[in-house]
């Protein structure tokens, strides 16, 4: 976490219960093992989400993010540990008096169905009473905006159309948790984007709490309150997006989240919030702000991403350290963005990214060009693991 004083980002919004040590989880996995066999699929794992909250599970394929998803839902059974909803322990409630909602990746709409039969389902289920059913569809049509399109079939409608329809149907009958599991995955870039959006202010507008699991960091920092990072069963770290991002707990996390250069090297000084790094690197020594306890001595990695260095093709005057020279390797253009890949003299590739702020470049870097990359004493961290 950030320490006190210390903020990364902005703000979604001004909400966060887990920065008050009063407010009580609405969620809380407690010692949580799961096990198939002989393998360990979630190990131990303790974590709390707070009510109106929209949590997010990151992980790579096998990480466990999906089994805790399901042993929420009532799908899978811990093989230990309980977890609680709002104090109440759900081991032995089965997954349809659980209240709490799931929405799958393959939406598992009825292909016979119109799209108002299909989000009506559940409620015809619940004995729900005709003009309440006829109420309850009527507003969840108009909260995916899909008026004009009730009496058509699901094989009538674009992706994202299918999408809000599971979407009105998982929250028509109003559970406290929604659980969405890998639901963009089969939408395109575009669409993806803008239903992430509309996603968030659905979740604000309804005051339920949402929990996500994806593999897509995009989607996770794009909607997310918090996110916790998941590695084989275990969670990483439980952070803000901009937290997991700018102040990573650990080399897998900084690597995982987004573009970085973890440059390795020793503790050669450190002093008053400060330390000097001769890294593996040749001609490069790093001079940076650390709250870290180093040792002289200590091998130690220092975790940079590539939009906070600078690409020079000559080397800056003003500075003496966190400058190294390497040849232009490769360029990747993004339109907002240039990436530039540059090797350095003992074969290693750094990165360096540059806004594209004017149309027209009168002196552009090329391939094979000798340059310098740069960044300030602040613009990183040093990670010891």
């Amino acid at each position: 976490m950030a320490a006190s004083g210390e903020s990364f980002g902005s703000f979604r919004r001004k909400f966060a219960p887990w920065s008050d040590p009063a407010a009580k989880p609405f969620i809380s996995f407690q010692n949580i093992t799961k096990k198939f066999g002989d393998t360990t699929v979630v190990d131990d794992l303790s974590l709390d989400v707070y009510n109106r909250e929209f949590f997010a599970l990151l992980g790579a394929s096998g990480s466990g993010k999906s089994t805790l998803l399901r042993m929420l839902a009532g799908f899978e059974t811990p093989t230990s540990g309980k977890i609680l909803l709002e104090g109440q322990d759900l081991t032995d409630i089965p997954p349809y008096k659980r209240p709490v909602n799931m929405m799958f990746q393959s939406y598992a709409l009825f292909p016979h169905m119109s799209v108002e039969a299909n989000i009506a389902f559940g409620l015809k289920q619940d004995k729900m009473a005709k003009s309440e059913i006829s109420d309850r569809v009527a507003e969840m049509l108009k909260l995916v905006k899909l008026e004009k399109f009730a009496k058509r079939k699901p094989h009538q409608l674009s992706g994202g159309q299918r999408q809000r329809v599971a979407l009105a149907r998982a929250v028509a009958k109003r559970p406290k948790v929604l659980l969405l599991d890998e639901p963009l995955g089969a939408l395109d870039k575009r669409l993806r984007e803008e239903t992430q959006f509309e996603l968030m202010d659905l979740q604000w507008r309804l005051g339920l709490t949402f929990m996500i699991v994806t593999h897509d960091q995009e989607e996770a920092m794009t909607m997310a309150d918090r996110i916790a990072v998941m590695d084989r069963g275990n969670i990483v770290q439980v952070a803000t997006p901009a937290e997991v991002y700018e102040a990573p707990r650990s080399k897998f996390i900084a690597d995982f989240i987004g573009n970085v250069n973890l440059i390795e090297g020793v503790v050669i000084k450190c002093a008053n919030g400060e330390a000097e790094i001769e890294s593996d690197s040749k001609g490069l020594t790093i001079i940076t702000h650390t709250r870290e306890n180093l040792t002289v001595g200590q091998k130690v990695w220092y975790a940079v991403r590539p939009e906070k260095t600078r690409i020079t093709r000559e080397k800056p005057a003003d500075i003496a350290t966190n400058a190294v020279e390497g040849e232009l390797w490769d360029i990747a253009y993004f339109g907002d963005i240039t990436v530039f890949h540059i090797r350095l003299d003992n074969g290693r590739t750094v990165k360096a990214a540059t806004m594209n702020a004017v149309r027209k470049t009168d002196d552009p870097l090329a391939y094979d060009d000798r340059v310098w990359v740069s960044f300030d004493t602040d613009a990183g961290l040093v990670l010891t693991a």
